[in-house]
């Protein structure tokens, strides 16, 4: 299909990330609106809850059917006794192409905001659920502002997804290693410059070379504090040699901390590349890494085995208390589904506050901004002894403007961060980078 560059889209991969289909029946209704639910919801009759569907959900992420089934499968099971609802997992040898091919109708797609617009409306699935979020009571301004509005990025006028849960990052640290080298642990609220400070102290040899602060550089550069956009949304050129504040983040997120003696070297030994997972996590030789908020659910025995805790992302020192980007994913109806006004009661269901502070408990990010389901968050995970609300410490940064080459572009702009901390040569790394970006556009612009 051909890409429409004049449709501003969502898509900028956080490395989980999922997909959709195309479309085969009925069309989009016009209208705007805007969404989350009203406690409790509408139960009429006419809203076909108590009719019996054969719903589809399906999802590019992965999730086993034993992760869908504990956060969304058995709540909706038990609100929906009548209704057959299979989720649909992929693999590496069934996937989308392969569902359409085998002619499937897929009633309820989901996916992150990486992939999420690019996918359903390349695939040309969309669907306006504005008509069925009316009698609804759906209602976007009892969510996080920055998630409610980044559903606009999609479209200005149809409402073509909806924020179910939400994602940010923190800074998680090991403190065995601060421990052993006698430095007081992160706290919330720390600026970058205190952060790089603390992992100056923390990057030593002792028996072998330790390091002090480095970060997940895909997540980093996909929920950037400072909302640089990847691709100008009017030029649909890649910003990375022509927005200076590139150079301002790379200098304070990565070549700060790479400053420290024996970084470089402890790069050079491993492939040349910064420290990530497995340094962290298996091997425990990173002090603090900058990750997911929600990590370590993914992860969850890799983080049993570490003494750890969690602080809130550092900040700019302009920028106080201004986090990462949000990262939410959404649920859409689609439109070749049959059944639409059943599987949209799936969605309201999943947005309503009681199933919101059920996700909320076990450490799934709520998109609701009630105070008191924050409060819930982690509650009744394996790591409720944590600093959990550390996620909430900071404000979201202001998620910007999008284009459907954003997923295009993270490799290579993720690739550009080893290179300037290895070589210092901030032009030559990002001119390279924008000439084999713009490349990846304009090819991407004939298929």
């Amino acid at each position: 299909m051909k890409a429409n560059g004049k449709i501003k889209l969502l898509a900028a991969s956080l490395g989980v990330s999922m997909v959709f289909v195309t479309a085969c029946a009925g069309g989009d209704k016009e209208g705007a609106g805007t969404g989350t639910q009203n406690p409790g919801g509408s139960t009429n009759a006419s809203l076909k809850e108590d009719e019996a569907a054969n719903l589809v959900v399906y999802s590019n992420s992965g999730d086993s059917v034993e992760s869908w089934n504990e956060r969304f499968g058995d709540a909706l099971k038990q609100k929906f006794p009548k209704y057959n609802i299979k989720y649909v997992q992929k693999t590496k040898e069934f996937g989308l192409k392969e569902l359409l091919t085998n002619g499937e109708t897929i009633d309820i797609y989901w996916d992150s905001i990486g992939s999420f617009a690019s996918t359903v409306l390349d695939n040309n699935m969309q669907y306006d659920m504005t008509e069925l979020m009316k009698p609804r009571g759906i209602d976007f301004s009892k969510m996080e502002p920055t998630v409610a509005d980044s559903v606009k990025l999609i479209d200005k006028t149809k409402v073509y997804g909806i924020p179910v849960f939400n994602n940010n990052m923190v800074l998680y640290y090991n403190k065995d290693i601060f421990d052993k080298f006698g430095v007081p642990y992160p706290k919330d609220g720390m600026t970058w410059t205190e952060a790089i400070k603390t992992g100056e102290k923390l990057t030593r040899f002792d028996g072998k070379q330790y390091i002090g602060l480095s970060s997940s550089q895909t997540h980093i550069l996909n929920m950037n504090q400072l909302s640089i956009p990847f691709v100008d949304p009017d030029k649909l050129t890649p910003t990375i040699n022509t927005d200076p504040r590139w150079k301002e983040l790379f200098e304070t997120v990565f070549v700060g901390p790479a400053k420290a003696a024996g970084y470089k070297e402890y790069m050079e030994a491993h492939k040349s590349v910064i420290p990530y997972r497995d340094e962290f996590l298996k091997e425990k030789e990173v002090a603090m890494f900058a990750w997911l908020s929600s990590i370590i659910f993914v992860y969850p025995e890799e983080y049993k085995s570490m003494n750890w805790d969690m602080v809130s992302l550092p900040t700019f020192d302009g920028k106080p208390k201004i986090g990462s980007q949000a990262y939410p994913t959404y649920f859409t109806v689609t439109n070749m589904s049959k059944q639409k006004d059943q599987a949209m009661n799936v969605i309201n269901y999943l947005i309503s506050e009681d199933v919101q502070k059920q996700l909320s408990k076990k450490g799934i990010m709520s998109v609701l901004k009630d105070e008191s389901i924050r409060k819930l968050y982690g509650q009744e995970s394996a790591f409720k002894d944590k600093n959990m609300q550390a996620a909430f410490y900071n404000d979201f940064a202001p998620i910007p403007a999008k284009t459907k080459f954003e997923s295009l572009l993270l490799t290579p702009y993720a690739k550009a961060v080893p290179k300037v901390i290895l070589t210092g040569d901030y032009n030559t790394v990002f001119r390279s980078t924008e000439e084999e970006t713009a490349k990846k556009i304009n090819e991407a612009k004939q298929q």
